[in-house]
């Protein structure tokens, strides 16, 4: 099954180059918060919108394949439930990389 995450392509670039993702959210880390979010493909534009908007610089949509990872499903508050990762993400489980952003109108897209 794929689960998404969405990243700064700075941090996806620095991932591809240490071999794993350890980003959890904005400015936090997996040492930091003990999980990475994540979402399921009808997630994504919802936390893009509700935490990724007033953000500077290029995102991408890193679509994962959750086979081999440590993945719950836990509530992310309101009663909503979203995948969290327990774990780094090895660069080889991130099956697509797509370009992502907001327009001016502030709706999120992606490539």
């Amino acid at each position: 099954m794929t689960i998404y995450h969405l990243a700064r392509v700075a941090d996806w670039d620095a991932a591809a180059a240490s071999g794993e993702y350890r980003v959890s959210t904005l400015d936090r880390t997996l040492d930091e918060v003990g999980f990475i979010h994540a979402s399921r493909a009808d997630q994504v534009a919802a936390t893009a919108e509700r935490f990724y908007r007033d953000l500077a610089g290029d995102l991408v949509v890193l679509e994962i394949d959750e086979h081999g990872l440590d993945v719950r499903e836990e509530d992310g508050g309101a009663g909503e439930v979203y995948p969290h990762v327990y774990g780094p993400i090895p660069v080889a489980s991130v099956t697509r990389v797509v370009p992502a952003w907001f327009e001016d109108d502030g709706g999120f897209v992606t490539e």
